[in-house]
């Protein structure tokens, strides 16, 4: 037997008491129909939230960003400018290309999410018929490959004055926004001011066991509609998944500050390990993500490292990596690339959690950093 503390990510939440209650209690129509009374309602408290005329339903947020580059991108072969390690490109299985026939050009980002906004523009394309015509910059924020930084603002009404200049859409990947919104202290309206269009998702952070909404003005949410439909996220008494979503956004809000509290609680005591092994960028974290880099120089995997916290030895049970009846600990992680992990706190992650796994990670990653030396 094994206490178990999953910070793979924010999405493995359970809907808790009040979202199961609004579930079964929500009043349900059909919604294809514009009909369902709990989806019309979440639509509106979005798009109000955000500044937006309209909002949509929809059941993932990566179905959100898709339809988004569908109805921006509604020619097929335009481009859209894109960071190196954006949430579109990286982990949406090229959809934007293999469904909405965009093609999805790269602009390096930099560590704080951002990427230069002079090499941006010189890659706006079009003028010359050999070109693709570049027709939407997306943005993302907060960045996870980042390790959930909030982007700052004056680099986000940057690219918004420069999409103006040249008469593109932007789009932003806002999956994590309130996340964003509550660690800067800016309204969530206000970071997504000048954005055409931004996706907020329901199942990261705030808790909700599934659902997205896809913000912007009423006649970019009308074709949105037709695109979501065309792609299979037209749901019928989609009512069911919308009220946990309400709930999450009249609830789960104050509790994201905790899990950014509890997110730097687990970074400063791994940083004040002091271990040649494993590194933690504590002023460069922002929100609920921790990134833990392991040197290049070092034979130690990340693979290796999650491995073992996923296993209970009968020496660590002897000390503190246990439960009060006794329990082995088990923490579970996720691999970005051969040597970085990163760990995410969310609601489901209690302060007795977060101690314990604290002491198996100080457990194990003492053990690790002794076992693998740093070649010379």
């Amino acid at each position: 037997m094994a206490h178990i503390v999953d910070l793979r990510s924010d999405t493995v939440t359970k809907p808790n008491k009040l979202m199961k209650h609004a579930m079964v209690n929500s009043a349900v129509g059909d919604d294809v129909y514009g009909e369902d009374p709990t989806v019309n309602a979440l639509e509106s408290k979005v798009a109000t939230l955000l500044g937006k005329q309209a909002a949509l339903f929809l059941p993932t947020a990566t179905m959100a960003n898709l339809v988004a580059v569908m109805v921006h991108c509604n020619k097929r072969g335009s481009e859209v400018l894109v960071g190196s390690k954006a949430h579109i490109y990286k982990y949406e299985q090229g959809g934007a290309s293999h469904v909405a026939g965009t093609l999805l050009s790269t602009v390096e980002n930099k560590p704080d999410g951002t990427f230069d906004l002079a090499e941006a523009e010189r890659r706006i394309q079009g003028s010359d018929i050999h070109e693709p015509v570049t027709t939407m910059i997306a943005i993302e924020n907060t960045h996870n490959v980042c390790g959930g930084k909030v982007v700052p603002q004056d680099w986000i009404d940057a690219v918004g004055a420069l999409c103006k200049k040249y008469s593109l859409a932007l789009h932003m990947d806002g999956s994590r926004l309130m996340n964003a919104s509550v660690q800067s202290g800016v309204p969530a309206e206000r970071i997504v001011r000048d954005c055409d269009s931004v996706t907020l998702c329901f199942s990261k952070g705030l808790g909700a066991p599934a659902g997205a909404a896809l913000a912007g003005s009423y006649h970019f949410i009308q074709q949105a509609r037709r695109a979501r439909k065309m792609v299979g996220g037209g749901m019928r008494q989609s009512g069911v998944l919308a009220a946990p979503a309400l709930v999450a956004l009249e609830h789960g809000l104050p509790a994201l500050a905790l899990d950014h509290k509890r997110a730097d609680r687990l970074a400063q005591i791994i940083h004040g390990l002091f271990l040649k092994n494993f590194t933690v960028d504590v002023a460069g974290r922002h929100t609920n993500i921790v990134l833990v880099r392991i040197p290049d120089a070092s034979a130690l995997t990340a693979d290796v490292v999650l491995q073992r916290l996923a296993q209970v030895s009968r020496a660590e049970t002897q000390g503190d990596c246990k439960t009060a009846d006794d329990e082995g600990v088990i923490v579970k992680g996720s691999c970005f690339t051969p040597k970085l992990m990163r760990f995410v706190t969310h609601c489901d992650v209690t302060d007795e959690d977060l101690w314990l796994a604290i002491m198996k990670v100080t457990y194990v990653f003492k053990e690790l950093d002794a076992k693998y030396p740093i070649s010379q």
